[in-house]
């Protein structure tokens, strides 16, 4: 057999290879010993008696590469830290090592960057200065995209808080009205809104955790306010801890608050309105202006350049 016909073989055998050294590399492969030692360690971990599944061997491997991985990017002191797990918060992720996982998704994609900037500028430039430019380029780019995604994570997620917020208040208002405690009405709100308004009842199901495992209400409401990252849900916070503080009446507090933030998002709807009109001048004028040209000044057109050409 000649080379040209191994070629395709060989190569089909390192890729398969490969593969199999990958699957082996991240497969959760743990002796029973192995599994019985960390639940014995871990009380939460007895239940998992069956879980094989090839999903949680790529999240141990990803949580086993991710030290390695972030160690470069990690911040030196402790405000970077906290102003790093505030922005993931926001953005909804409240593992303690998601900050870690990030510093680590954003380098395995700059480096994914640079491998694809170097394959293209040496298939297009070859080994020459172009090469080392496109995989900068690319690589840079590469690194920035996390920080682009999470920043628009963090904007929709703070949106979808804002704009379910005055809901959330009004049932809030009728369960406090109907006799029930604010932690009870809270818990009522979180299972009656789960589906039209996921964020603010996914902040509000974890302060009642906090509630439940005995931390302080001022406490727990502070930290909503913080988490979110919403400056109404800040001033919510602050209206119930004064409520709370001097023993005023919380319905009429929540009900205050949501007129204020129902008249707020309602300027918001209109001020939305109002930019349209701005708006639409871009797509007129680049799509619908030239066909609407187009077909009224064309057939004068194609006239006036037969009679000239007659």
């Amino acid at each position: 057999m000649s080379l040209e016909t191994l070629l395709p073989f060989a190569v089909g055998g390192a890729i398969l290879f490969s593969a199999l050294g990958a699957v082996s590399l991240f497969s959760n492969a743990r002796s029973s010993a192995d599994d019985r030692l960390d639940r014995l360690r871990d009380p939460r971990r007895r239940g998992d008696k069956q879980e094989k599944s090839r999903g949680a061997g790529f999240r141990n491997a990803a949580q086993r590469a991710a030290p390695a991985l972030s160690k470069a990017l990690t911040p030196k002191t402790d405000a970077e830290v906290s102003a790093l797990r505030l922005r993931l918060v926001n953005a909804g992720f409240h593992s303690p090592a998601a900050p870690q996982l990030y510093l680590a998704l954003k380098s395995a994609v700059a480096l994914g960057g640079l491998a694809a900037g170097f394959v293209y500028g040496t298939a297009n430039y070859g080994m020459t200065l172009n090469t080392a430019f496109s995989a900068i380029i690319v690589g840079g780019l590469a690194f920035y995209l996390p920080e682009g995604v999470l920043y628009f994570i963090v904007k929709s997620r703070k949106e979808q808080i804002f704009l379910g917020l005055p809901d959330v208040l009004d049932l809030l208002v009728v369960c406090v009205e109907a006799g029930l405690g604010l932690d009870a009405g809270m818990r009522r709100v979180a299972q009656e809104l789960e589906d039209t308004h996921e964020a603010v009842c996914e902040e509000i199901n974890i302060c009642n955790k906090q509630l439940n495992l005995g931390s302080p209400r001022r406490q727990v409401l502070h930290d909503l306010g913080v988490r979110t990252g919403v400056d109404d849900m800040r001033a919510l916070a602050a209206v119930l801890i004064q409520a709370d503080k001097f023993g005023s009446s919380i319905g009429e507090a929540l009900r205050t608050q949501s007129d204020s933030m129902r008249i707020k998002r309602r300027q918001l709807a209109e001020e939305r309105a109002q930019q349209t009109a701005v708006k639409l001048i871009f797509p007129l004028v680049l799509f619908i202006f030239p066909g609407i040209f187009a077909v009224l000044v064309g057939p004068a057109a194609l006239m006036i350049i037969d009679g000239v050409l007659v």
